[in-house]
This record gives C-alpha cells, structure tokens and sequence, in this order.
C-alpha cells in the first residue's frame, strides 16, 4: 500500500503541473496546444505511478522490467494512440506507434540502466577507498 501511495503521489504532482498548463492553453483558445499537455500529464502520471515497481525487492529485475513494461503498455501506448499525436488511418499506423514506442523505451531504459551502473560503480569505488 505504501508503495502505491508513493507511485500516486510521484504521478500526480507532474500530472497537476500539466493539467495547470493544459487548462491555462484551454483558457486562452488554444485548444490543441491544451490538449497536447492534457496527454503529456497522463503520460507522466502513469510513469510515475509505474516507476515504484523497481522498488519490490522481493521480485527480481527481469520480473519487474516485464512488469513496467507490461504497465507502460497498458497505459502509456493506448494514451499514445487516442492522444491524436500520431496518424491512425490503418493497422499499419498503429504498429509504426507501437514499433516507436518500444524504440523509446528501449532508448530510456539503456541509458537510464547505463547511468544507474556508472553511479553504483562510483560509489562502490569511493566507498572502498575510505
């Protein structure tokens, strides 16, 4: 439960931030440029609930990358498509979204798993050094 709390309350302060300029967008008459903050601030709402599942120690690494990847894809990629962003006049618009999708987060996870492994490395070696 704990961890839950902690995913909404990750994915509801960006969510707040997005809605706040999507309705100052709407407010002024421009309603594509609302629309396009309205989606962003879900996307980052379920980014940030998601991202507490690299905390459940008790799953292993694989078991939580299938599980944010299977939540990114239930929520995230459906949000893509009804977001308007993207043309979707056949099955092969919507696989283009999918194929993009999987190479962002493909992308960001590398990086981020990059980043993670240099800084761990760091630390471990000043931590050796004392």
């Amino acid at each position: 439960m704990q961890l839950l709390l902690k995913g909404l309350y990750r994915g509801s302060i960006p969510l707040g931030i997005l809605l706040i300029i999507s309705l100052s967008y709407k407010l002024q008459g421009q309603s594509d440029d609302s629309s396009a903050y309205f989606f962003y601030g879900l996307i980052a709402f379920f980014l940030g609930v998601a991202s507490v599942i690299y905390q459940i120690e008790q799953w292993s690494f694989l078991k939580q990358i299938f599980a944010h990847y299977m939540a990114m894809l239930i929520t995230v990629f459906p949000t893509l498509l009804l977001s308007g962003f993207y043309p979707l006049n056949s099955f092969k618009d919507v696989f283009d979204v999918y194929l993009q999708f999987n190479k962002v987060g493909i992308i960001l996870f590398l990086t981020i798993y990059f980043i993670e492994y240099v800084i761990s490395r760091r630390n471990s070696s000043n931590s050796t050094s004392i």
